[in-house]
């Protein structure tokens, strides 16, 4: 029997979603608890009982359940209410008004992931109404602070209310948008993502040195480092099936899994063909270091007595940050370490979970049947989500928010963190269709 789109809470979501986007949850500062109580509101009109805990004042992470037999493993629904700035000037409108205009819901978070909150509250209140038959809970997250490293959210949940959320398998943000291929679409599954290690570097030289100099010759030398071009499984799992789904690439992919050391020759190649696709690989294939930030000096007659520049280190899993950072100090042996000072700014090894599960393989079967002719590809995240601390924990976490794209995939990309986010709400009835179908079938 084909899955039935479930058209009729297409409004619902719609409403759902404006109404979550309205609320202000830019983050800093957050103020995640009005979400989180909106939310509660929300559920407790069909019985649910939630909890609400604050970290820290108006901090709050939204926690319901819906009750199984045991039978089977239990499956977290995880998302984050905040949201990263917006500045309204860039905007075509408010960005905080929720709109609703030719089949788009626009505003901050409408993608990052607002969308997917009100997706997994609709199948809750949808498991509920209908219900379906649970052999294990469902439980639903809503966090804070997710864009600002998880430490209120996420992250306290599970060393203050593990009991409250823990579970074996988890259903998240960080994959999911489909990727045009000559022979069918893909879509992807975050399966793992690479570390995040973001440090300050100050500099205090000798007087009449210049410290700005200083701090350029330490770029120089982070910039010249090559890294180790590493291949873990989930990114050879993804090139494999991208070399089936575009003959075109078959030989290149090939050559590039054979020959990792000539990876950068090989995707100059592959650019040449599919420049998207050579510019997502490549980061995956090793750990990056970029500085992000420089500040020094105080006036145009003055040599600078110090500077600092803070620097954005994405460290592939397997890898851990102690190692990476013992490596960084060594390419700085001649710019006379003692004058340096180092300051870990946020600091988390990468993750990866394992594939042959019950839980991938529904996710897969469901979109065969629902999207006949669509593959799904395991993805590498360079950016970091709160499955991170989940998969620390020992839960298997999968990131997966199905969208067939209405423009460009880089122009969404751009969206996200970017100027007039949207989604459609075609996609808002897909996601929340596969979700019921994937849980009905996995906790059934």
């Amino acid at each position: 029997m084909p899955i039935r789109t479930l058209d009729e809470v297409e409004h619902e979501l719609i409403e759902l979603l404006a109404n979550l986007i309205r609320i202000n949850t830019t983050n800093p500062p957050g103020n995640e608890t009005q979400a989180a109580k909106f939310i509660a509101n929300y559920l407790s009109e069909d019985g649910f009982k939630n909890e609400i805990f604050e970290s820290a004042p108006e901090r709050g992470n939204l926690v319901t359940r819906l009750k199984g037999t045991g039978e089977k493993p239990n499956l977290l629904l995880l998302s984050h209410l905040d949201v990263v700035a917006a500045n309204a000037k860039e905007w075509s409108m408010d960005p905080f008004a929720g709109t609703v205009k030719e089949g788009y819901v626009y505003g901050r978070g409408a993608i990052d992931m607002k969308s997917m909150v009100a997706v997994q509250l609709v199948v809750m209140k949808l498991l509920k109404k209908n219900k379906v038959k649970l052999k294990g809970d469902v439980v639903l997250a809503a966090t804070a602070d997710e864009e600002q490293g998880s430490v209120s959210g996420a992250k306290y949940l599970l060393e203050q209310h593990k009991d409250k959320v823990w579970c074996p398998y988890v259903i998240t943000e960080g994959g999911g948008l489909s990727i045009h291929q000559k022979k069918g679409d893909v879509f992807t599954i975050q399966t793992a993502e690479k570390g995040v290690f973001w440090f300050k570097i100050k500099i205090s030289p000798s007087v009449g040195d210049n410290a700005i100099m200083v701090m350029n010759k330490v770029i120089k030398q982070i910039d010249d480092y090559h890294p180790e071009i590493r291949f873990i499984p989930t990114l050879k799992r993804f090139l494999n099936a991208m070399s089936q789904y575009n003959p075109d690439l078959k030989d290149t992919i090939e050559d590039l899994i054979r020959n990792p050391k000539e990876s950068d020759e090989i995707l100059k190649e592959l650019a040449k063909k599919d420049k998207a696709l050579a510019e997502n690989i490549w980061p995956r294939t090793r750990t990056t270091i970029t500085p992000t930030i420089i500040k020094g000096g105080v006036k145009e007659d003055i040599i600078p007595s110090d500077c600092e520049a803070v620097f954005d280190c994405r460290v592939l899993p397997g890898e851990t940050i102690a190692e990476t950072f013992k490596v960084i100090k060594s390419l700085l042996n001649d710019c006379d370490l003692e004058k340096l000072t180092f300051e870990t700014i946020q600091r988390h090894d990468g993750t990866e979970s394992q594939l042959e599960t019950p839980l991938y393989n529904i996710i897969v079967d469901v979109v065969n049947e629902f999207k006949p002719g669509f593959g799904i590809l395991p993805t590498l995240s360079t950016g970091a989500t709160d499955s991170r601390f989940f998969r620390d924990s020992g839960s298997v976490c999968y990131g997966f928010q199905p969208m067939i794209p209405d423009e460009p995939n880089d122009q969404i990309e751009r969206r996200m963190h970017g100027v007039d986010e949207r989604i459609t709400t075609e996609n808002l009835v897909f996601g929340a269709t596969t979700l019921y179908e994937i849980i009905k079938r996995f906790s059934n």
